[in-house]
């Protein structure tokens, strides 16, 4: 019993050491990095990943020894690629809105997890053909608000440069049940596609206080 007392505290010792910064320490981290994106769903067959861009920035509050909070705002290129001929893509572009709580469980590595609001900012469908490309706005065809679920990992260098990945798997449909394209009305209840993004960032953390 002894033993087990001394190796738990030695445990708690250690996990209250890995703190990225001292409590109550409120840091701005701009980051950027790329999105790896595709739809899933039973209706997703057939799409592939679709490679784009992130950046923004978090604000992130040291609530204690081994967690903190952090709320951003991220410009993010999702969408979708698709089989066939001309290399048609679907390209949805969100200005995100994620809040996670990090835990740190040894030093400069993170595990994160929590809600990610977005709102769409463009929405267009492109191809090319006989040499010609082509792209049509389906914003229309879309929902304005998207919700996700953000997990992932961080490791932070140096208690400055942080890299990390993050998957977000979407919650709402990125289409509308009723919607006109292309002069035409459509109908579509059981549509379930969402969106699912990897992303991998590279930020830079400095303290605000």
């Amino acid at each position: 019993m002894k033993k087990l007392f001394l190796l738990i505290t030695a445990f708690v010792m250690t996990v209250s050491a890995n703190a990225q910064d001292a409590v109550g320490t409120l840091s701005l981290k701009p980051m950027a990095g790329v999105t790896i994106a595709n739809f899933i769903g039973k209706d997703a067959e057939g799409t592939d990943p679709k490679i784009g861009a992130i950046f923004g920035g978090e604000l992130i509050y040291q609530v204690s020894n081994y967690c903190s909070l952090s709320a951003g705002l991220l410009y993010s290129m999702q969408g979708c690629s698709a089989d066939g001929e001309g290399d048609p893509k679907v390209s949805l572009d969100y200005l995100n809105l994620p809040l996670l709580a990090n835990f740190y469980v040894f030093k400069g590595f993170a595990l994160k997890a929590g809600f990610q609001f977005g709102y769409l900012t463009r929405a267009k469908v492109s191809g090319s053909g006989d040499g010609i490309k082509a792209e049509v706005d389906m914003k229309d065809a879309c929902n304005d608000f998207d919700f996700s679920i953000p997990i992932g990992i961080s490791y932070d260098i140096n208690n400055s440069f942080v890299i990390e990945g993050r998957y977000n798997v979407g919650i709402t449909k990125p289409g509308k049940s009723d919607y006109s394209f292309m002069g035409e009305t459509f109908h579509d209840d059981d549509n379930n596609i969402r969106n699912s993004v990897f992303q991998i960032t590279l930020g830079y953390k400095f303290a605000l206080k």
